[in-house]
């Protein structure tokens, strides 16, 4: 078979690129080749084309060989072939001086580049907050610090964690926006490495918060950074104040431990269970929560009055215009919601809803009291209740246990869940009382509870439950899969919620749906009606850190207003303290809402139910601020069940 012959220009190609691949020597000759390909003849063209150039031959290439030399800067020396020589070495002696200054020179400043744009600098601030890790929960805690910071000089935020410092700082810039004047640097290195923590100057910050990352060990990562937090803070006095949170309440107790008596340690996913079970019996419950939380409202502060020393709790309750009191501080014990007879004790604090720590002034507004506009009729006696719970996750069991301790008689939950991922036992577990049946079985307090299996995202299962016959339908989102690619946690539970909307339309009747979702930024994808709550379990967390972080002494308030049996934020309907149709003022609320053992704090107007951003939810309005109350208003109370 004839041989194919190769054209010439492939060849010389191929030839060229193979004496490239000898490296580096053969790369500087083709480049001095070059180089003299072209200066030569464009110096020999300047000197034969120059009027005043030398008449023989020999002065001409004299001539071309200085011109030459100035421009490769080899020299250009003429006369005898060594001192050509000579001042050809001298020069390449002196360009590879130059070129191995400028070239050490270039490394250093590109590797100390590298370095901050890597952020492995130590941070040089004051009273600055530090946050460790990295979570959804980051950007609602960096924004509320920054909200929080807004009339501060010289506030700096450092975030550090296991990622790129320009990913971070993008990530951050894209979702909380503008950060006024408070300055954010991030640092990129582990959190669980004691010599890295040093990097955020933790000894000379202000507060220090832990965030529990997304992946499904976070709670043994949350303790393993405050284990290193403590390594890296010994010797330094005094240590500043340990904000942490994690999921699961059997990392709690190492948690403290390992944070110090200084620390705070939340429970996330019970947090979250008690308020999804709350907003159940109801919704709108969670825009109250993130209308006390964040800062960019009223919120929570603790204040002395001497003046109201030895008067009845139930006299200071009016005694401010435009401050909600809620509670008493005694001895670091928070009493939310005493008694009214009970009184204000020399060094007690009130615990007081306000817009700062300098607008509560005393006021009486006992004459703002209208009491021919009070309900006289008792309140209402609660229903035995049916929810429906569509999916399962880790907070599941949760739910199902703050469900069974305020379970009224009759009433029933139905769980609807895939093959695998709940089962009778988890539910059974979930109980206090024992018992098992692959049907449901009945709590001793009257509570019935059933397990179906069916995937929630397909709409025959849907339709095969009578979800219109149901008070409430909660959807929860699966837990990521371990060892599984990290998809849009909120992906199933959009679609499930989509369905949900088409039978709302399809009957014309309302569903009291409640949703968990993961990210915030799909509560605005969230296909759901007026009459529906939408819960971000990250967020609620977030908001909690942040307040703590700014006053630590309120993190017994918050225990006790997210605890179980203690009194917690309610809502209640209006024609439990009014009389329907009614226009008063809200000292009448107040009022009111006192001769029933409660703390009247704010409102949810009907008719602005579904108008964003706030969804007529009112915090502390002032109680002189009048207004007309409907059969379908609602009033926020602090209270119990």
């Amino acid at each position: 078979m004839a041989q194919r012959r190769t054209p010439f220009g492939d060849r010389a190609r191929y030839w060229f690129d193979s004496t490239l691949a000898r490296g580096a020597a053969a790369l500087v000759g083709w480049m001095a080749l070059l180089s003299l390909a072209v200066v030569v003849p464009a110096s020999a063209v300047m000197v034969w084309t120059d009027p005043d150039a030398p008449p023989s031959l020999g002065e001409r290439l004299a001539e071309v060989w200085r011109l030459t030399g100035e421009t490769l800067r080899l020299g250009g020396a003429t006369g005898t072939p060594l001192r050509a020589m000579m001042s050809v070495l001298l020069a390449l002696v002196t360009l590879l001086y130059v070129s191995t200054l400028v070239g050490l020179i270039t490394t250093a400043l590109t590797e100390r580049i590298t370095s901050l744009r890597r952020g492995r600098s130590t941070v040089l601030e004051q009273g600055h907050a530090v946050v460790l890790g990295w979570s959804e929960q980051v950007f609602t805690v960096v924004s509320e610090l920054v909200a929080a910071n807004v009339n501060q000089r010289g506030a700096a935020v450092v975030v550090l964690a296991d990622r790129d410092k320009t990913v971070m700082e993008e990530s951050l810039a894209t979702k909380v926006g503008s950060f006024g004047g408070t300055r954010l640097i991030c640092r990129s290195g582990p959190t669980t490495d004691p010599a890295v923590l040093p990097l955020t100057s933790p000894a000379t910050a202000g507060v220090v918060l832990v965030l529990p990352p997304d992946e499904p060990h976070a709670d043994a990562e949350v303790v393993k950074t405050l284990l290193a937090l403590r390594a890296a803070l010994a010797g330094a006095e005094p240590r500043p104040p340990v904000v942490a949170a994690v999921r699961d309440d059997r990392y709690r107790l190492a948690a403290c431990l390992a944070a110090g008596p200084d620390g705070v340690v939340l429970e996330s996913d019970t947090v979250t269970a008690r308020l999804i079970v709350q907003a159940a019996r109801r919704p709108g419950i969670s825009l109250v929560h993130q209308e006390l939380l964040d800062f960019a409202g009223d919120e929570f502060y603790l204040i002395s009055e001497p003046a109201l020393t030895g008067r009845p709790f139930g006299e200071v309750l009016l005694s401010y215009s435009t401050t909600s009191v809620v509670g008493l501080m005694r001895g670091g014990t928070p009493l939310l919601n005493p008694p009214p007879t009970t009184p204000v004790a020399p060094d007690d604090l009130l615990v007081v809803i306000t817009g700062d720590d300098d607008t509560a002034r005393l006021d009486d507004c006992a004459e703002s009291v209208e009491k021919a506009a009070v309900a006289s009729r008792p309140p209402t006696p609660a229903p035995a209740e049916r929810i429906l719970l569509l999916g399962w996750n880790r907070r599941a069991p949760l739910v199902v246990d703050q469900l069974h301790r305020r379970a009224r008689p009759g009433s029933a939950v139905d769980v609807v869940a895939e093959p695998g991922e709940a089962t009778i036992r988890e539910i059974s577990e979930a109980e206090a009382d024992s018992g098992n049946g692959e049907n449901g079985r009945n709590g001793g307090n009257g509570l019935s509870l059933a397990l179906h299996h069916g995937d929630i995202t397909r709409p025959e299962t849907l339709r095969r439950l009578d979800v219109h016959s149901y008070d409430s339908v909660i959807v929860l989102g699966r837990d990521p899969a371990p060892g599984q690619p990290p998809d849009d946690p909120d992906n199933r539970t959009l679609v499930t919620l989509l369905l949900l909307r088409q039978l709302e339309e399809a009957t014309g009747r309302e569903l009291p749906v409640v949703t968990e979702l993961i990210d915030d930024r799909n509560r605005a994808l969230a296909p759901i009606g007026p009459g529906a709550d939408v819960i971000i379990s990250g967020k609620l967390i977030g908001l909690l850190m942040s307040q703590i972080s700014q006053n630590r002494h309120l993190a017994a308030v918050f225990e006790e207003l997210f605890s179980a049996e203690g009194a917690g934020v309610r809502l209640r309907p209006a024609t439990d303290y009014l009389l329907p149709g009614s226009t008063t003022s809200f000292a009448t609320v107040v009022a009111a809402a006192r001769r029933r053992g409660e703390c009247a704090i704010g409102y949810r107007g009907h008719a602005d139910a579904s108008t964003r951003p706030h969804y007529g939810v009112r915090i502390n309005p002032p109680k002189r601020e009048r207004r007309r109350w409907t059969a379908e208003d609602e009033v926020v109370v602090i209270g119990t069940d």
